[in-house]
Protein backbone atom coordinates (compact mmCIF):
# COMPACT_ATOMS: atom_id res chain seq x y z
CA UNK A 1 0.00 0.00 0.00
CA UNK A 2 2.85 2.39 0.90
CA UNK A 3 4.56 1.71 -2.42
CA UNK A 4 1.31 2.47 -4.29
CA UNK A 5 0.90 5.79 -2.44
CA UNK A 6 4.56 6.68 -3.03
CA UNK A 7 4.20 5.92 -6.76
CA UNK A 8 1.04 8.03 -7.00
CA UNK A 9 2.70 10.92 -5.14
CA UNK A 10 5.76 10.73 -7.39
CA UNK A 11 3.50 10.78 -10.48
CA UNK A 12 1.57 13.85 -9.23
CA UNK A 13 4.76 15.74 -8.34
CA UNK A 14 6.33 14.85 -11.69
CA UNK A 15 3.25 16.02 -13.60
CA UNK A 16 3.19 19.27 -11.60
CA UNK A 17 6.88 19.92 -12.31
CA UNK A 18 6.36 19.21 -16.01
CA UNK A 19 3.34 21.53 -16.29
CA UNK A 20 4.87 24.34 -14.29
CA UNK A 21 8.12 24.15 -16.27
CA UNK A 22 6.40 24.09 -19.67
CA UNK A 23 5.24 27.72 -19.62
CA UNK A 24 7.77 29.98 -17.91
CA UNK A 25 6.56 33.45 -16.99
CA UNK A 26 7.97 36.24 -19.14
CA UNK A 27 9.09 39.40 -17.40
CA UNK A 28 7.80 42.72 -18.74
CA UNK A 29 10.60 44.16 -20.89
CA UNK A 30 11.61 47.82 -20.90
CA UNK A 31 10.66 48.25 -24.57
CA UNK A 32 7.38 46.30 -24.46
CA UNK A 33 4.13 48.29 -24.46
CA UNK A 34 1.88 47.77 -21.44
CA UNK A 35 -1.80 47.08 -22.05
CA UNK A 36 -4.00 48.45 -19.26
CA UNK A 37 -7.80 48.14 -19.28
CA UNK A 38 -10.63 49.47 -17.13
CA UNK A 39 -13.09 46.59 -17.50
CA UNK A 40 -16.74 47.44 -16.83
CA UNK A 41 -15.66 50.99 -16.04
CA UNK A 42 -13.73 49.98 -12.92
CA UNK A 43 -10.51 51.56 -11.64
CA UNK A 44 -7.51 49.34 -12.47
CA UNK A 45 -3.78 49.59 -11.67
CA UNK A 46 -1.13 48.09 -13.97
CA UNK A 47 2.54 47.46 -13.28
CA UNK A 48 4.95 49.16 -15.68
CA UNK A 49 8.75 49.22 -15.91
CA UNK A 50 8.98 53.04 -16.30
CA UNK A 51 8.56 56.06 -14.05
CA UNK A 52 6.19 57.76 -16.48
CA UNK A 53 4.02 56.61 -19.38
CA UNK A 54 2.15 57.96 -22.37
CA UNK A 55 -0.73 56.56 -24.38
CA UNK A 56 0.49 54.98 -27.61
CA UNK A 57 -2.86 53.58 -28.80
CA UNK A 58 -6.37 53.91 -27.39
CA UNK A 59 -8.27 50.63 -27.72
CA UNK A 60 -11.55 51.62 -26.07
CA UNK A 61 -14.55 53.62 -27.24
CA UNK A 62 -14.38 55.40 -23.89
CA UNK A 63 -11.95 58.30 -23.98
CA UNK A 64 -8.51 57.90 -22.44
CA UNK A 65 -7.64 61.34 -21.08
CA UNK A 66 -4.55 61.76 -18.90
CA UNK A 67 -5.44 62.96 -15.42
CA UNK A 68 -9.09 62.04 -15.92
CA UNK A 69 -9.40 58.42 -17.08
CA UNK A 70 -5.74 57.39 -16.90
CA UNK A 71 -2.56 58.49 -15.19
CA UNK A 72 0.59 57.52 -13.32
CA UNK A 73 0.81 57.59 -9.55
CA UNK A 74 4.01 56.63 -7.70
CA UNK A 75 5.30 54.70 -10.70
CA UNK A 76 2.06 52.73 -11.21
CA UNK A 77 -0.17 53.16 -14.26
CA UNK A 78 -3.92 53.45 -13.59
CA UNK A 79 -6.99 53.53 -15.82
CA UNK A 80 -10.64 54.24 -15.01
CA UNK A 81 -14.14 54.66 -16.49
CA UNK A 82 -13.65 52.32 -19.47
CA UNK A 83 -10.25 53.51 -20.73
CA UNK A 84 -8.25 50.72 -22.40
CA UNK A 85 -5.02 51.18 -24.29
CA UNK A 86 -1.38 50.44 -25.01
CA UNK A 87 1.09 52.57 -23.06
CA UNK A 88 4.80 53.18 -23.59
CA UNK A 89 7.57 54.98 -21.70
CA UNK A 90 6.79 58.65 -21.15
CA UNK A 91 8.59 61.51 -22.91
CA UNK A 92 10.55 62.49 -19.81
CA UNK A 93 12.63 59.36 -20.22
CA UNK A 94 12.16 58.53 -23.87
CA UNK A 95 12.84 61.88 -25.51
CA UNK A 96 13.45 61.54 -29.25
CA UNK A 97 13.82 57.76 -28.86
CA UNK A 98 10.04 57.58 -28.54
CA UNK A 99 9.75 58.51 -32.23
CA UNK A 100 11.77 55.47 -33.21
CA UNK A 101 9.84 53.42 -30.67
CA UNK A 102 6.54 54.39 -32.27
CA UNK A 103 7.88 53.47 -35.73
CA UNK A 104 8.88 50.00 -34.50
CA UNK A 105 5.50 49.23 -32.94
CA UNK A 106 3.12 51.05 -35.30
CA UNK A 107 2.72 48.07 -37.65
CA UNK A 108 2.28 45.68 -34.76
CA UNK A 109 -0.27 47.65 -32.75
CA UNK A 110 -1.96 49.92 -35.29
CA UNK A 111 -1.41 53.18 -37.11
CA UNK A 112 -2.28 55.72 -34.42
CA UNK A 113 0.36 58.41 -34.02
CA UNK A 114 -0.02 60.39 -30.81
CA UNK A 115 3.20 62.38 -31.23
CA UNK A 116 1.39 65.30 -32.86
CA UNK A 117 -1.40 65.53 -30.27
CA UNK A 118 -1.35 68.16 -27.57
CA UNK A 119 -0.62 66.06 -24.49
CA UNK A 120 -2.01 68.67 -22.10
CA UNK A 121 -5.35 68.82 -23.93
CA UNK A 122 -6.49 65.52 -25.45
CA UNK A 123 -9.62 67.18 -26.83
CA UNK A 124 -7.83 68.23 -30.03
CA UNK A 125 -8.51 71.37 -32.09
CA UNK A 126 -12.18 70.59 -32.84
CA UNK A 127 -14.82 72.28 -30.69
CA UNK A 128 -18.57 71.58 -30.71
CA UNK A 129 -21.10 74.18 -31.73
CA UNK A 130 -23.36 76.20 -29.44
CA UNK A 131 -25.79 74.20 -27.35
CA UNK A 132 -23.48 71.20 -27.01
CA UNK A 133 -23.01 71.77 -23.26
CA UNK A 134 -26.35 70.74 -21.84
CA UNK A 135 -28.17 68.38 -19.50
CA UNK A 136 -29.37 65.04 -20.91
CA UNK A 137 -31.84 62.75 -19.12
CA UNK A 138 -31.87 59.05 -19.91
CA UNK A 139 -32.96 55.68 -18.55
CA UNK A 140 -30.53 52.78 -18.51
CA UNK A 141 -31.55 49.21 -17.59
CA UNK A 142 -29.54 46.11 -16.69
CA UNK A 143 -32.01 43.46 -17.85
CA UNK A 144 -31.40 39.93 -16.53
CA UNK A 145 -28.54 41.44 -14.48
CA UNK A 146 -26.47 41.93 -17.65
CA UNK A 147 -24.02 44.74 -18.33
CA UNK A 148 -25.55 47.47 -20.49
CA UNK A 149 -23.90 50.59 -21.91
CA UNK A 150 -26.22 53.51 -22.66
CA UNK A 151 -24.25 55.70 -25.02
CA UNK A 152 -24.16 59.46 -24.84
CA UNK A 153 -21.08 61.64 -25.29
CA UNK A 154 -20.52 63.02 -21.80
CA UNK A 155 -17.66 65.25 -22.92
CA UNK A 156 -14.22 65.62 -21.36
CA UNK A 157 -15.45 67.88 -18.55
CA UNK A 158 -18.90 66.33 -18.03
CA UNK A 159 -20.27 63.92 -15.46
CA UNK A 160 -23.35 61.78 -14.77
CA UNK A 161 -25.48 61.06 -11.72
CA UNK A 162 -28.31 58.74 -10.74
CA UNK A 163 -31.51 60.69 -10.04
CA UNK A 164 -33.99 57.83 -9.57
CA UNK A 165 -33.55 54.11 -8.95
CA UNK A 166 -36.23 52.04 -10.72
CA UNK A 167 -35.07 48.53 -9.83
CA UNK A 168 -35.39 46.44 -6.68
CA UNK A 169 -31.67 45.69 -7.09
CA UNK A 170 -29.57 48.40 -5.47
CA UNK A 171 -27.80 50.84 -7.83
CA UNK A 172 -24.36 51.47 -6.36
CA UNK A 173 -21.92 53.69 -8.22
CA UNK A 174 -18.77 51.82 -9.16
CA UNK A 175 -20.43 48.42 -8.70
CA UNK A 176 -23.78 48.32 -10.50
CA UNK A 177 -23.60 51.61 -12.36
CA UNK A 178 -21.03 54.12 -13.49
CA UNK A 179 -20.14 56.43 -16.32
CA UNK A 180 -17.31 57.35 -18.64
CA UNK A 181 -16.86 59.59 -21.65
CA UNK A 182 -18.98 57.21 -23.77
CA UNK A 183 -22.04 57.27 -21.50
CA UNK A 184 -23.64 55.48 -18.55
CA UNK A 185 -23.26 51.76 -17.82
CA UNK A 186 -25.37 49.55 -15.57
CA UNK A 187 -25.00 45.95 -14.34
CA UNK A 188 -26.20 43.51 -11.64
CA UNK A 189 -29.87 44.37 -12.25
CA UNK A 190 -29.64 48.12 -11.71
CA UNK A 191 -32.31 50.12 -13.56
CA UNK A 192 -32.46 53.85 -13.19
CA UNK A 193 -32.92 57.34 -14.54
CA UNK A 194 -29.74 59.35 -14.97
CA UNK A 195 -28.78 62.91 -15.71
CA UNK A 196 -25.68 63.59 -17.80
CA UNK A 197 -24.24 67.09 -17.47
CA UNK A 198 -22.47 67.23 -20.81
CA UNK A 199 -19.55 69.64 -20.82
CA UNK A 200 -16.79 70.27 -23.30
Amino acid sequence: MRSLLAAALAWVLGAFALLSGSAPLRAQGWNDPVRCASNDGHYTRCVMPWRDARLMKQESKAACVRGDTWGVERGVLWVDRGCRGLFVAGDRWGGRDDDRYDDRYRDRYGDRDDRHHDRDDDRGPWRPGPGWDRQIRLQCDSNKKRYQMCQVDVGPRGHARLVRQLSDARCTEGYSWGWNRAGVWVAHGCRGQFVVDRRW
